[in-house]
Parts: C-alpha cells; structure tokens; sequence
C-alpha cells in the first residue's frame, strides 16, 4: 500500500480538497488445480476366431465290405475342410487365414494439451511483476499520478475506489487498459492515463511459458472538506 499526500486550495468554494491516499494493491487469485484424467477403460476381450469344418480321417485298412462300420468320407467332401481325428461343423476352409483384429484407433490416448497462444489468463502459476517490486509500483504512481484531478474537475467530498483492469503481454507490454468503475470526475481517466503510460512488466508464466494474463488496479481518491 502507498500513499500519496496532495493539497490544493479552491478559493472559489473556500474549501481545501486533497487526495490523501492512493491504494496500490495487488489482487492475487487462487489457482484451480484440474482435476486428474479419468483411467482408459481395459481393452475389449478378443472375439474367438471360427470354427472350420473338419472331418474325421479314417486310416484305410482292407476289410470285407459287410465289416466296415464307418465309411471314410467322399473326396469331394475333403476339398474345402480340414483333416482331423473328429467331425466338426464350421466354416469351410477354403485357405484364407482369419484375419488378425487391429485396434482401429478407437483405444484413448492422453496427449497433451496444447494452450492457445493468444488466450488471456486470469490465473496463472507465476503473476506478472513490476521491475522492482510493488515499491518501484507505488514509486512510480506517486511520481506519475495528478492528485489534484479530483478537485480540479469539482468532486464532492468522499472516497472513491476506482478499479483498472490491464493485461500485461508476453513481451511485457501493458494493453487493453480499461476502467471497471464509472465514479467520473476525470478519476477512471486519470488512473488509465498513468497505467497506460508505465514501462513495461515482467510477464506472467503458465506452463513453463509466458502469457497474456489480467492484472487489476485499484486506486483510492479521497476527496475532503476543510472547514
């Protein structure tokens, strides 16, 4: 917190206004861990490849017709199924392989978020920082500030708490400077105008990266009566 002390007199009104107080203030907000990502479901089980028709061999031994008891099966029959100590039904087999399953592409795979270049933070890990610290900051308004703007444009006592919105670049340069209060009286002016003109920051970090991130200013003008 700094504080600026000046005092000017309106022989007009008979009454001293002063701005006694400029309040430098540094809004930190909290960061929102994400959440962790869900675990990928397990794979699903591997569909049993199909049966093929076989056919059971019979090793040719010479008997009497009226003693053979089960015929071997007809040529014909063995042409598209495989040979085997066992009949089975199945699909025939006509040489062709049943095809290996290839994982289409559909398993989930993390990849890493890619953060957009040009997005504006309003939290980040590292804030953005004046060079020197919030005393160079306060410095810098105290030299910088017209106390006098108040009075000079007939602000009735009170105290006003004007707040300026701004972002602080990559390269550290200070843009988009706008006034959140409406009080008048030339304050919401006089406290861009100051803001707008400072030298540039130290830029905020996100990700190991710098980044555009909101930074917020408020300024307090106290207005007094001097009876």
């Amino acid at each position: 917190i700094g504080t600026i002390l000046a005092g000017a007199m309106n022989n007009q009104k008979n009454k001293k206004v002063k701005i006694d107080e400029l309040t430098i203030q540094n809004i930190k907000q909290e960061e929102e861990k994400p959440p962790p990502p869900p675990p990928p479901p397990p794979p699903p089980p591997k569909p049993d490849p199909p049966k093929v028709e076989m056919k059971q061999f019979t090793p040719p031994v010479i008997k009497k017709d009226e003693e053979v008891k089960q015929p071997p099966p007809p040529q014909e029959e063995l042409k598209e199924v495989k040979i085997a100590e066992i009949n089975q039904e199945g699909i025939k087999d006509i040489g062709i392989q049943t095809p290996v399953q290839i994982d289409q592409g559909k398993g989930i795979v993390e990849t890493k978020k890619v953060e957009d270049v040009n997005k504006i933070f309003d939290k980040v890990e590292i804030e953005a920082s004046f060079p020197g610290g919030p005393s160079a900051w306060r410095r810098y308004l105290e030299n910088n500030c017209n106390a006098q703007v108040a009075s000079d444009n007939g602000a009735p006592p009170g105290t006003y708490t004007t707040i300026i919105q701004f972002v602080v670049d990559k390269n550290g340069e200070i843009s988009q400077v706008k006034a959140l209060t409406h009080h008048g009286y030339g304050m919401e002016e006089e406290a861009m105008r100051v803001i707008k003109k400072g030298p540039n920051w130290t830029p905020a970090v996100q990700n190991g990266s710098q980044v555009k991130a909101y930074r917020k200013q408020p300024i307090t003008f106290q207005v007094l009566n001097d009876f």
